[in-house]
């Protein structure tokens, strides 16, 4: 081994503190510590596994402390209040400030600059209109539902008991059930603290069917009926794919799986659950279709739907095809975007697959309303849903309602410490452990949910009255413009294709000739 400078200072040091140990005991307190260091050094010397400490003993350590320490330096004293990631502290802040019921209000004008491309604005009006005082909401519920639900503009988006904590789980349903939104489940399985409180639920299955599960991992008819049946379940949903982690399932370490989630997912106690990519109850769009209408069946008319994060625009409309040979449509389609959050996701499926919302959404309703069957499904939209503007620029793409998973978690605590994948989120809302999760009050918190959605619905309701607009139903694509270079601003029924009701039906556009004609409803062609 090449002896270096620092080694021969080390050294020294070392024999330094054996002298001043010997000669005065006055020096004790000085020399544990000293020592300590000097048999780090020497360590690091010796060790194979770091460059950095081999080079600089002990210094290198401060290496990892800030690199440890970067997520925190970088948000709280480097970052702008409007360019950070994946929330910019404007946004995290506007989140904050409603569920405490304090001022969300901005002074000296706007940060952001409103001539950088990319740049979006809604249009005003010169006539406003007064602010309804009731926000409205949307009917969820086909012709072949019997129980629709009365869904809010904003709602809980799906997040699993066992991705957050059981308190976490708790204030969520209990803000929903104050404020009289909907909380959705989460692949993780139907439980007791969804359930507690009386909140509205929208039970969500995945690729796994915990809580409706059998022994070899299939779909458990009778259980997933009995479970449906549940006051508060008021919709079933069927989680195709998710935006952050498009085909890819997940995979749930046997440490993870104690007693309370083992019950809960229906699978054994301390073993590694995998979720796989795919589904076992349908293989082709027209079994997709006549699975959601199983399902809707089984939970006794309740309305039933399904998730995904759109890719393949043929595939999609292979799904719309299906639906019109079978005679019967879903009730609901949660069109999640490519920017939605997770627990933890590869980074190169979460930066680089899958459809961003605005093109994903666009899509969706487009097809549909090519279709002719955009009157029988109500579609909504998750992914970085957080401002009242989020809201409404999201109706205007073509959502019916939106859902908000991440912006939920700020408001029950979370400060974007993005540990959601350690167990060692530092405010209890995304672990297991139960030291952690203790901070997390309930009675608090739920309260801080209620008002954040009710002031976000109030804001987007609001925003559409300063539009001069009676409600969601009259927003028009050109009332949401671009600025796509620095002196050009284009509305998005400029920028986007909007098909006519039945378009696709009688004269594809030329731009959907292609993906319609190849469309088959009885294998996912890419």
């Amino acid at each position: 081994m090449r002896i270096t400078v620092v080694a021969v200072l080390w050294l020294v040091a070392l024999a330094s503190v054996t002298l001043v140990v010997a000669v005065s005991p006055w020096w004790l307190n000085l020399a544990a510590p000293l020592l300590a260091v000097a048999v780090l050094g020497a360590y690091d010397l010796i060790q194979r596994r770091h460059s950095v400490l081999r080079n600089y003993p002990v210094l290198g350590h401060m290496r990892f402390l800030l690199e440890a320490l970067r997520p925190e330096l970088q948000q709280y004293f480097i970052e702008r209040n409007f360019d950070g990631r994946p929330y910019d502290r404007d946004v995290r802040s506007i989140v904050y400030q409603r569920a405490k019921g304090t001022d969300a209000e901005e002074p000296f004008g706007t940060e952001r600059d409103v001539y950088s491309t990319g740049h979006e604005f809604l249009t005003a009006s010169m006539a406003p209109l007064p602010i309804p005082h009731h926000p409205p909401r949307v009917t969820i519920g086909g012709p072949d539902c019997t129980q629709p639900y009365e869904m809010a503009l904003l709602n809980v988006s799906a997040m699993s008991f066992g991705s957050l904590s059981a308190n976490a789980v708790l204030a969520l349903n209990k803000g929903a059930k104050l404020g009289g939104f909907a909380h959705d489940t989460g692949e993780g399985g139907l439980s007791e603290y969804h359930l507690r409180h009386g909140g509205d639920v929208v039970w969500e299955i995945g690729t796994g069917y915990f809580g409706c599960r059998t022994k070899n991992g299939g779909f458990d008819e009778k259980e997933f009926a009995d479970k449906a049946a549940h006051d508060s379940v008021r919709c079933v949903s069927l989680k195709l794919s998710q935006g952050a982690k498009p085909g890819v399932g997940g995979v749930l370490p046997g440490s993870k799986v104690n007693a309370e989630i083992a019950s809960v997912r229906d699978v054994p106690v301390g073993q590694t659950v995998i979720s796989p990519p795919y589904h076992q109850v349908f293989d082709t769009p027209r079994e997709l279709v006549r699975f959601i209408a199983h399902m809707r069946e089984l939970a006794g008319g309740k309305p039933a739907g399904f998730k995904l994060c759109l890719g393949s625009r043929r595939q999609f409309l292979a799904v719309c095809k299906a639906m019109l040979d079978e005679g019967t449509t879903p009730d609901f389609i949660i069109v999640d975007g490519s920017e939605g959050g997770t627990g933890a996701a590869p980074l190169e499926y979460a930066d680089n697959l899958g459809t961003p919302l605005t093109e994903g959404l666009i899509t969706v309703h487009n097809a549909l309303v090519g279709a002719g069957l955009r009157d029988r499904i109500k579609v909504g939209a998750s992914g970085k849903v957080a401002t009242g503007s989020d809201i409404v620029k999201r109706l205007l793409q073509g959502a019916d309602y939106t859902n908000a998973a991440r912006a939920m978690m700020f408001a029950v605590g979370c400060i974007q410490a993005q540990r959601c994948h350690t167990n060692r989120c530092p405010v209890g809302v995304t672990t297991q452990d139960p030291r952690r999760a203790r901070a997390l009050d309930v009675e608090d918190k739920s309260l801080r949910v209620q008002r954040f959605q009710q002031s976000t619905v109030h804001s987007a309701v609001q925003i559409m009255s300063s539009m001069g607009l009676a409600g969601p139903g009259d927003l028009r694509p050109h009332m949401l413009c671009r600025r796509t270079d620095p002196v050009t601003v284009r509305t998005y029924a400029e920028l986007y294709e909007w098909l006519a009701p039945g378009q696709l039906l009688n004269e594809a556009p030329q731009g959907w000739a292609a993906d319609w004609a190849a469309a088959d409803p009885d294998r996912f062609a890419v």
